[in-house]
């Protein structure tokens, strides 16, 4: 199949997750596969294309995106309801390491809409509890409102270690969990740096602040990963917008461990 020409995608639910987020639960009728931490490139003729992480992949074949409204292609998909049909190219990109994962334990960091990419990480573990060591989840948000996901943490909370964080409670009586930065959660989870691998998504400035948090508790930088997002356009390497000092985002990317991407003089990490 051309790798550059869009499939139809059928909306078949859409989910309001915080202020401005929702989630598209989406169908096609060709055989839809990926690894959690790929993305698609998801738009409309006429109006463009925006790169976005797949949020879920179901068992069913069916996909979700979680997409928040920042720009004039993602501006436009906010008002698609139920039965709408949307156009896609993919899945493209270097997922999360999962198998590297396996017998370690995990710590998953998320910043606002991070959570998403990391989501699907999320559900191969609670689905395979068995295959991995301790599961830290450590998510902050800049209130409450912004939380990600909000009705499945419980669920998740079964099974794995769940911390949440805002920078500042709109309504300091009714959050029951902590407030502060994400990055002051990192002392409150045990970490055997020797065994412990890290999946780490948000805005590149919080990524750096965790990373080298976590190298100060031992861990190595081979072993924390990071999802970056640099204009991409094509999803194949072929364009260039997304170049990050010789890597591609597209195709090299988007998870890249934190000792490929430090220091890099085009980035914040």
């Amino acid at each position: 199949m051309n790798p550059l020409k869009p499939l139809r995608a059928k909306v078949e639910d859409v989910k309001t997750e915080a202020e401005g987020v929702k989630t598209y639960t989406l169908s096609t009728e060709f055989p839809f596969v990926a690894e959690p931490g790929q993305f698609n490139m998801v738009g409309y003729p006429g109006v463009g294309e925006a790169p976005i992480s797949l949020s879920a992949i179901m068992r069913d074949g069916s996909f979700k995106h979680t997409i928040k409204s920042v720009g004039r292609v993602t501006d436009f998909l906010k008002d698609f309801k139920k039965g709408d049909e949307l156009f896609f190219r993919g899945p493209y990109g270097r997922g999360w390491p999962v198998k590297k994962a396996e017998k370690k334990d995990v710590l998953i960091i998320a910043g606002g809409v991070g959570l998403a990419p990391l989501r699907p990480v999320i559900h191969l573990i609670l689905n395979s509890r068995g295959s991995f060591g301790d599961v830290s989840l450590i998510c902050g948000a800049r209130n409450e409102k912004n939380v990600l996901f909000m009705d499945e943490f419980d669920g998740w909370a079964e099974k794995i270690a769940v911390y949440l964080t805002v920078d500042e409670a709109v309504q300091p009586d009714r959050w029951k969990y902590y407030v502060g930065l994400v990055t002051d959660l990192i002392d409150r989870v045990k970490i055997k740096p020797e065994r412990a691998i890290a999946f780490v998504c948000g805005p590149e400035i919080m990524m750096r602040f965790i990373c080298r948090g976590l190298i100060m508790h031992g861990m190595s930088q081979s072993s924390l990963y990071v999802s970056l997002e640099r204009r991409m356009k094509c999803g194949i390497a072929q364009c260039g917008h997304c170049q990050h000092s010789g890597l591609f985002v597209c195709k090299d990317g988007p998870v890249f461990s934190y000792k490929e991407v430090r220091g890099l003089p085009d980035g914040v990490l």
